[in-house]
């Protein structure tokens, strides 16, 4: 088993960042590898040799937390207080920027959630995402489409509430 070791060794790093890119919160990103890494000691012997076995991984993590059941609680996104006024060139704003973000992703449906997070992240097009979704590549873009312009339309019901507040 020393080949599955190199491989978690040499994978972990980019699975616990993507899984916490998926779930906004590390310790629950860290559990869901764990899960996902028990899982595939099991199966180890039939996908050593796979040639895409980073990619067999990869969607089990992403599997995992599409299916994952866990309390409503448990899946929200640990954010701290955001200043009132902050300015554009120090890092409080770039901070608070950044958490909205996070924020605003938590409030995403866990699909259209992924598909961000593969496209934006992963770097991945929609061919690769609707392979790793099972899913057809009109349904990737369906599932962007809508995730994007929620944040959008969020964004802009925001703007609108602070210019009524000016």
């Amino acid at each position: 088993m020393g080949d599955y070791e190199d491989f978690v060794r040499g994978q972990l790093p980019r699975l616990l960042r993507y899984a916490t890119m998926l779930t906004g919160e590390r310790e629950q990103a860290a559990d869901l590898v764990q899960d996902v890494l028990v899982k595939l000691y099991g199966r180890w012997r039939r996908i050593s040799d796979l040639d895409y076995r980073e990619r067999y991984v990869l969607r089990m993590v992403t599997n995992g937390y599409l299916s994952w059941r866990r309390s409503t609680a448990a899946r929200l996104v640990a954010v701290g207080e955001v200043p009132d006024e902050v300015r554009g060139d120090d890092f409080a704003s770039e901070h608070a920027a950044r958490e909205d973000m996070w924020q605003r992703l938590a409030g995403l449906p866990r699909r259209q959630r992924t598909v961000l997070v593969l496209r934006y992240y992963e770097q991945f097009d929609d061919a690769e995402i609707a392979e790793l979704l099972g899913c057809a590549r009109a349904t990737v873009r369906a599932h962007a489409h809508r995730a994007l312009t929620t944040l959008r339309n969020g964004l802009a019901v925001e703007r609108m509430a602070e210019v009524r507040e000016s």
